[in-house]
């Protein structure tokens, strides 16, 4: 049996081998010396490299933007538009929600959040080297970017302070700033920023204010399921947000819940019930493009009305809902069926309600394809639709629906103006001379009555644009909008007073301070009994003339209007509630396929009219005064030809008129 030895004690070798090639002490490799070599090598190394890094943090420190004020975001206000019943339907600028304590929202939100995108955030420094490793584990797995790193801290110090560069440089900026925040913050005070501060879509920052946006709820007033939409958000806003895609959006909402479950936060049970729970419905329409012509037009006002903009607004509107959505889709509608074999490429349509409250405005088939508005910004000729300010004119001199004026040729300075259908009737009266949009005898009204009285009838109406002192001008050759057309139309709607188009109700900052109230200030521009009389005419249009495609189951008056070569088409025309304007035509002034004023205007002016005044009781127009005086007739020329002479500031002129070429003419006046 061998002796028992200490383990800790060499055994004697005595073998053959040994005795012949004894081990000489010293020889071999020597370990000590390259282990130390290594150890000083690499303690040197690790000085250089905290040198260099050290000078790299302190280069990107030099660099940092100011950091003393986190309130100060630089941001421009923002003014949202909102409907009278409070609805958002556009918004300029960045909506911020106001400021919401960690412990005002429901625990479900921060969870959701912490669930999704920084599941160690209580247990890291601001950086997160765990959540590192395993990020690039997953995505080295799947052979891409699956998860990324970023903390949320590192998200807010992006967010306050640095841009979306994706550079060295902004990482290494972006590690310094979390670790600042880290020191200078609690982890509830830096989550608290970052649920306040962090973009959520539709301009919306903050959950207070993308709360509002979707669900029209007050952050504290959240449910899990709405929570975890939210958070879902935070990924890709525009990608997952409800108004987007909502199908998308439940996805995306659905692996929130999921996130919720793997992180402790909710049991499967819990977030199988979370799916049932009812979901709020936003403030802002999900709709169409077609309000952001109004929108466009509003917010270009703002300023003007109360000044310079260094607040956030909301700004309430005059916009109903019900006919906005109804012009666009009857504007749709009647482009969808005759653009391509009438060669109508636009059209445009405003309606005002009866104190000048801009109630619909569609400024073009598509505002994607083209931010212009045609209702407020295309300078068109009115053709026919101008010759109610002829005819103000001359009732205003004297004449009356039964005076008699001669359908007959009239030549100034070479220029002959013609009826659309080439025929003379001879003596009419003025009234049926209106009724079937007779241009001669619009001319000769103006030409007696003079034009500056015309000019002056069509300006103190509304229509603010310079007009040619040119015979021409009583056939409407002078360029208009249809908002300005339109709101002229109204004095005769309102029995004489004028209607200035107007879209805003109030302004009021974001902490509910009124800034701005519409105060009207009632202005007559035609006297009651001339009003009257342009209605009683105007009327007869749409009953038994040129507008009869615009008859509507209540009384209605109106004037169809018709360029040379169909350039342009409208009509404009008003009922008890409501005026409405039509234009149709093209851009670049290309002629329409026999298209008239009393054609497709007068079809969508009736179709439109006739839907937007469904539950409206049936009232009559500004009826005639009794006391209203018997229609006299002009003295001089006329007078000569048709009797009962009465005088006049101006005759017809002979010889002195300005010239005015028939293609300048025929812009205007075709029925």
């Amino acid at each position: 049996m061998a002796a028992n030895h200490d383990i800790r004690e060499p055994v004697a070798v005595t073998s053959q081998a040994s005795r012949r090639s004894p081990r000489k002490r010293g020889s071999g490799f020597k370990w000590k010396p390259v282990l130390s070599a290594a150890l000083r090598w690499g303690l040197v190394a690790g000085i250089w490299a905290g040198v260099v890094v050290a000078g790299i943090v302190a280069f990107y420190a030099l660099t940092l933007p100011d950091i003393s004020s986190l309130e100060d975001s630089g941001r421009k206000p923002s003014i949202r538009l909102a409907l009278t019943d409070g609805t958002v339907f556009a918004s300029s600028g960045e909506v911020h929600g106001r400021p919401v304590k960690l412990a005002e929202m429901p625990k479900s939100l921060p969870q959701a959040v912490m669930a999704t995108e920084d599941r160690r955030f209580f247990g890291h420094f601001g950086l997160d080297p765990i959540g590192l490793a395993r990020a690039l584990v997953v995505n080295i797995r799947e052979g891409g970017i699956r998860q990324g790193g970023s903390t949320l801290t590192q998200q807010l110090a992006k967010n306050l302070f640095l841009t979306n560069e994706r550079s060295f440089g902004r990482k290494v900026q972006e590690l310094i700033l979390a670790i600042w925040l880290e020191w200078r913050f609690t982890k509830e005070e830096i989550l608290t920023i970052y649920l306040n501060r962090v973009y959520l879509g539709a301009g919306t920052f903050g959950v207070a204010a993308a709360s509002e946006r979707y669900f029209a709820k007050d952050p504290r007033e959240l449910n899990v399921y709405e929570s975890a939409l939210i958070a879902g958000l935070l990924k890709a806003p525009a990608r997952y947000s409800p108004t987007a895609s909502p199908e998308r959006a439940r996805v995306r909402t659905e692996q929130v819940l999921a996130n919720m479950v793997d992180a402790g936060y909710l049991t499967e049970a819990e977030a199988t019930a979370a799916k049932r729970l009812p979901v709020g419905r936003g403030r802002y329409p999900t709709g169409g493009l077609g309000p952001r012509y109004f929108a466009d037009w509003v917010l270009d006002q703002v300023g003007s009305t109360i000044g310079y903009v260094d607040r956030d607004l909301v700004v309430t509107t005059t916009l109903d809902a019900r006919l906005q959505r109804l012009a666009e889709s009857e504007v749709e509608a009647i482009l969808a069926k005759n653009s391509d074999k009438r060669d109508v490429g636009q059209a445009a349509m405003i309606t005002l309600g009866s104190d000048g409250r801009v109630l619909a405005m569609v400024g073009g088939r598509d505002y994607r394809e083209s931010q212009f508005n045609r209702a407020t910004q295309a300078l068109r000729q009115p053709g026919s639709a101008f010759k109610p300010f002829v005819y103000l004119a001359g009732l205003e001199a004297g004449y009356g629906p039964d005076t008699i004026v001669d359908d007959a040729p009239i030549t100034i300075r070479n220029w002959s103006p013609s009826n659309f259908d080439r025929r003379f009737r001879g003596p009419m009266r003025l009234g049926d001379a209106v009724t079937q949009s007779i241009n001669t005898v619009a001319v000769r009204v103006s030409e007696t009555v003079g034009r500056g009285r015309v000019i002056d009838a069509a300006h103190r109406l509304g229509i603010p644009q310079a007009l040619d002192d040119t015979p021409s001008l009583a056939l409407g050759a002078s360029e208009v909008t249809l908002l300005d057309l339109t709101q002229a139309y109204g004095a005769f709607a309102t029995g004489g007073e004028a209607m200035r188009a107007w879209g805003i109700v109030e302004i009021k900052d974001s902490d509910g301070r009124l800034l701005y109230r519409r105060q009207p200030a009632p202005e007559r521009v035609i006297a009651p009994a001339v009003a009257a009389r342009m209605t009683e005419m105007l009327a007869g249009v749409v009953q038994a003339g040129t507008g009869r495609a615009a008859r509507l189951d209540r009384p209605a008056a109106g004037k169809t209007g018709t360029t040379s070569n169909s350039k342009d088409a409208l009509f404009v025309g008003y009922t008890a509630d409501m005026v409405t304007g039509v234009w149709f035509g093209n851009d670049d002034g290309q002629p329409m396929k026999d298209v008239t004023g009393g054609g497709l205007p007068a079809e969508l002016w009736g179709s439109f009219m006739r839907k937007a005044s469904e539950g409206l009781p049936v009232r009559p127009l500004r009826a005639v005064p009794p006391d209203y005086p018997v229609a006299q007739v002009p003295g001089g020329w006329f007078g000569r030809v048709f009797g009962a002479p009465q005088p006049i500031d101006r005759p017809m002129p002979r010889g002195g008129a300005t010239y005015q070429s028939p293609s300048q003419n025929q812009g205007g006046g075709r029925d």
